[in-house]
């Protein structure tokens, strides 16, 4: 791209504010050297990096943490240098970082394959960081136990200090020197401790003088006495200081082994910054990725017919708060060229052409672009703008030949895949030779397949550009009522300049508007007239088209609503329906098992039989009561549904035990497979409800709560051992294990004496304590025949089935 267009669409602005968001220098220095692509691959590349940063920094703690660019303490330890604790730790904490964020993109492979792909460069040496670990310390200190002569060394320091510590205190707490003294106190001069002695002493005490005050009346003596211990002491520190040194220089030479993975690694870690960078500098002017349009695979020179896209939906420009910014719809036309913006000076002309090639700039560089999502662009293989004022003094150059050396050079290089944007073309010379100029470099431009935006105040190009094929009109809209720019730019109309209106309303004298108005051109002042009347046409059609638009919405959000709460009770009515059907299975059980138990008794006690058939014909009322309700209804509308008939393939059914619908896609001999959803579930053929079942389905509910009272009386009259039903489910979840025990005992009872069948424990998953303590009290209870596990549509192992013993 040319270096001065980018400086005039401010693209390195937009640089600087992306380095900012940078976590070190390394990513720093892409962000300031990036440039655009013009490879279709590479920008894609470059948006996917962005848009998977900009979900992982939103679903993650994702970071680069204490990372630092490592490559020159790398490059003096591969010369043989030795690196400063400091350097080691910053090396430590880099591959902590890339360790850290390797694991975390390797596990989220299959959400962010680019990143992914970038991380497996990010370095993993193995036993480096941990041989930092034990060498230095978090606060830069070689540590005792980097090897075991600095630790014997370190000892002996220590024990040399006490000693020669020991010697001095003497001097500052015997009453015989201590009134010698400036100060009570242990100082140090030239690493070798000494003691204030008060300048008249001189001598008094056999001593080597290190230093004195700057009023010479105190001098830093070191007494004979401790001369030796001091030497001492001063040796083996610096024989620690040659340890530490060998220590550093042998971890030197292992950083230097890892050179190559490590600085790798620092680019890697560089790239993936650089991608957070640009994905927080995305959310901070609340970006979207572009949709790039293909070109012709291979074009021809000769080929002028392919046009490129320019499609940007509310873009606004980066540099401007995007709280106060009126954003811009700019969309080229099919099979249009050139965009012809006209309109008064202030109205956003060059601020709309500086949009439009700054986001593309933007979007080739691999970078979110301040507009709606779904806007698209063609790739250009360079952009070339003229803007703003171009008068050198030091060339003797005016506005004008500025201008014209900028263009001059611009049709030079610029090709079919370029953009070319100019400013005020034709602008600082005779109106109407300007005019003329204007026409034939567009025309020019044209010809040679050229893709351009121009802004004018040459009416002359209104017209032309009304004339042309390929070429468009445009403007930017003035509020005249209140002297200010909207902003809005509109394709397809010219602007005006609205000089006159603009004189007007700042209050110059009516006789000098009647006498320019007289000046001007009548067939002009009548097309002014028709472009407002289109105007205002156009804005009462966008607004009545925002209107419907919004009607839309709120029937698209009702819509949506009604179907929620229709599913709901869809689904409410499932619930009823299945907990009635589970409630009338579980009395034509009872009912069996007290028919049994009669039938035992009256073979003991020889009773009549009319006891037994009348029980027996009320056992079969109750078995008749789950499909009376279909043929009820098949009655009233005198039809009767074939609920027997077989199942076949494709048919819609309801599985009672999920309440939910599907189609049947297999048919066993006992089973069905039915299709819910993406799931596909096996149940057996009584779990299937079909739709004929589910018209009755309430009025079963009803005639078997009418049923239910006068089946209870029956049975009750016939077996006084029956007392009521404690249900058929206990909840005994988030109970404690005594008081749940409690609970099941008393359950077990009352289910016993009711003479069900069979019971329901709920007593859920979670640590399986209570599921033990439940199944263990189960075994051993006199009333339990044999327990199971729940099936899946039941509980699956947070649910236990008790089959109750026979009387």
């Amino acid at each position: 791209m040319d270096s001065k267009t980018l400086h005039v669409l401010e693209y390195p602005k937009v640089l600087d504010r992306l380095a900012a968001h940078c976590g070190f220098s390394a990513s720093k220095e892409l962000a300031l050297g990036l440039q655009p692509a013009t490879s279709l691959l590479e920008i894609r590349q470059r948006q996917q990096e962005v848009t998977e940063a900009r979900l992982l920094l939103v679903t993650s703690d994702a970071t680069i943490g204490g990372a630092h660019d490592i490559r020159p303490k790398v490059a003096l330890a591969l010369r043989g240098g030795v690196l400063d604790p400091v350097d080691i730790l910053d090396i430590k904490s880099t591959l902590i970082s890339a360790r850290e964020l390797k694991k975390l993109l390797e596990k989220r492979a299959a959400d962010f394959p680019r990143l992914a792909d970038v991380a497996t460069a990010l370095p993993t040496p193995s036993g480096l960081v941990d041989a930092i670990s034990r060498t230095v310390s978090d606060r830069g200190e070689v540590l005792d136990g980097a090897s075991p002569k600095l630790a014997s060394l370190r000892g002996e320091i220590r024990v040399a200090h006490d000693r020669l510590m020991t010697r001095l205190q003497k001097y500052i707490s015997d009453s015989s020197t201590v009134s010698m003294l400036q100060d009570a106190l242990i100082t140090q001069r030239e690493g070798r401790y000494v003691i204030p002695l008060r300048s008249e002493f001189k001598g008094r005490i056999k001593s080597i003088v290190h230093d004195q005050s700057s009023s010479g009346a105190t001098l830093f003596v070191e007494p004979l006495a401790v001369v030796e211990l001091n030497n001492k002491w001063r040796e083996l520190q610096l024989a620690e200081r040659d340890e530490i040194r060998r220590v550093l220089s042998a971890l030197s030479a292992q950083v230097a082994e890892h050179a190559d993975a490590l600085t790798w690694g620092v680019e890697a870690l560089a790239l993936i910054d650089f991608s957070f960078a640009r994905a927080k500098y995305a959310d901070e002017i609340r970006a979207s990725e572009p949709v790039f349009v293909e070109g012709p695979k291979k074009p021809q020179a000769s080929d002028v017919l392919h046009f490129q896209t320019i499609n940007l939906i509310h873009a606004r420009h980066p540099l401007l708060d995007p709280q106060t910014v009126v954003p811009t719809d700019f969309t080229m036309p099919p099979e249009t060229r050139a965009v012809i913006i006209t309109g008064p000076n202030t109205g956003g002309k060059t601020v709309a052409l500086k949009t439009v090639g700054l986001l593309i700039l933007m979007a080739q560089s691999g970078l979110h672009i301040p507009a709606q999502s779904g806007s698209s662009l063609s790739i250009f293989k360079a952009l070339w703008a003229d803007i703003g004022d171009e008068q050198s003094i030091e060339q003797s150059l005016s506005t004008f030949s500025g201008h014209v050396t900028n263009i001059i050079r611009i049709l030079k290089a610029a090709d079919k895949e370029s953009l070319v944007i100019l400013d005020e073309l034709g602008a600082g010379t005779d109106p109407q030779e300007g005019a003329a100029l204007a026409r034939a470099i567009l025309a020019h431009l044209m010809e040679r397949g050229i893709t351009t935006l121009v802004t004018t105040h040459h009416p002359e190009l209104k017209a032309y550009a009304h004339s042309m094929p390929g070429i468009v009109n445009a403007s930017v809209e003035f509020d005249v009522r209140t002297l200010r720019p909207t902003y809005q730019l509109t394709i397809g109309l010219p602007g005006r300049s609205n000089a006159i209106a603009i004189a007007q309303r700042l209050g110059l004298p009516d006789s000098i508007l009647e006498a320019a108005r007289s000046e001007v051109n009548p067939e002009s002042l009548r097309a002014d007239n028709m472009l407002d009347d289109i105007k205002r046409q156009r804005n009462l059609a966008h607004k009545e088209r925002q209107k419907a638009e919004k009607a839309r919405a709120e029937a698209h959000k009702l819509r949506r609503e009604l179907d929620e709460r229709l599913e709901k009770i869809e689904d409410e009515r499932r619930e009823v329906l299945a907990k009635a059907r589970a409630e009338g299975e579980l009395e034509v059980e009872i009912l069996k098992r007290n028919l049994e138990s009669l039938k035992r008794q009256m073979n003991k006690v020889k009773q009549p039989v009319e006891a037994l058939a009348k029980l027996e014909e009320k056992l079969e009322q109750a078995e008749e009561k789950i499909v009376a309700p279909v043929e009820r209804k098949a009655k009233a509308e005198k039809k009767a549904p074939d609920l027997f008939a077989p199942l076949h393939l494709g048919e819609k059914v309801t599985l009672r035990t999920l309440g939910s619908q599907g189609i049947i896609t297999a048919l066993g001999e006992n089973e069905v497979e039915v299709q819910i959803g993406s799931l596909r579930v096996r149940a057996k053929r009584g779990d299937i409800q079909r739709k004929a079942e589910e018209a009755v389905d309430q009025g079963a509910k009803t005639d078997k709560r009418a049923k239910s009272v006068e089946t209870g009386a029956s049975v009750n009259r016939a077996s006084s051992s029956v007392t009521s039903s404690p249900g058929m489910e206990l909840d005994l979840r988030g109970m404690m294990a005594e008081d749940a025990l409690a609970r099941l005992e008393d359950y077990l009872d009352k289910a016993y004496l009711a003479g069900m069948p069979f019971v329901r424990i709920i007593h859920g998953k979670g640590t399986g304590k209570l599921r033990q303590e439940v199944r263990a009290a189960l075994k051993h209870h006199p009333q339990v025949a044999t327990f199971e596990i729940g099936l899946e549509n039941e509980g699956g192992d947070g649910v236990t089935v008790a089959k109750m013993v026979k009387d």
